[in-house]
């Protein structure tokens, strides 16, 4: 017999994070992290949940990919009509999260959301796979659609339109960037004892770091 829900549980042993084993900088940390994370070759290192909001403050969340970080913010991409678009044009705030479980580590980022430059948009669109480019002018993401079909006829539609020829990135599908204001870095430990350092922005864009209680 199964055990219930309730009983599921790990206790974290792997590691801790004390003040001294962090940097001063959460970027600097972040990419200790990261690179940890693609050393222990992560399935899907780069995917995190995208937390967005309404005007009404109804919550969404969904999982996307990293695809590149700097002291700028976190760039992922998407169609801009999409819910999460829909989303960031009225609130532009946001939330990621990345759970590797394999190191018992999440990290949590908090900030503002905008749109990347649409010259940086039109440099990754055309590193993708031509299908996917074809998949990005083929889903109208978030609409209701009555079956499957839909997309399937879209697909061969674009793929016949454009053939061998250069496909165009469609101005509704594009890049955004997470700029955060505040930046979590949690670490398992045993019984619950959780470590969690939390960096702070400041008006100077200097960096406030605290510990948190689990």
């Amino acid at each position: 017999m199964k055990s219930p829900i309730a009983d599921i549980r790990s206790d974290y042993r792997m590691k801790s994070l004390l003040e001294a084993d962090v940097a001063a900088n959460p970027f600097e940390q972040f990419t200790r992290w990261w690179d940890e994370a693609l050393n222990s070759e992560i399935d899907e290192v780069n995917a995190m949940t995208l937390a967005t909001a309404s005007l009404q403050g109804i919550p969404s969340a969904r999982i996307v990919l990293l695809k590149g970080y700097d002291q700028n913010g976190f760039v992922f991409f998407t169609n801009y009509n999409s819910q999460k678009g829909k989303d960031i044009a009225e609130n532009p705030y946001a939330s990621l999260v990345f759970f590797w479980k394999e190191l018992e580590r999440q990290v949590r980022i908090e900030g503002r959301i905008e749109k990347i430059h649409a010259s940086e948009s039109d440099a990754y669109f055309q590193s993708r796979p031509a299908g996917s480019r074809i998949g990005a002018w083929s889903s109208p993401q978030s609409t209701v659609i009555a079956d499957r079909t839909i997309i399937e006829n879209n697909f061969v539609h674009f793929e016949q339109e454009f053939g061998e020829n250069y496909i165009p990135r469609p101005n509704h599908w594009g890049g955004y960037v997470v700029k955060p204001i505040a930046m979590e870095f949690w670490q398992g430990r045993s019984s619950r004892m959780h470590d969690r350092m939390h960096y702070k922005l400041n008006d100077n864009h200097s960096w406030t770091l605290e510990r948190l209680a689990p």
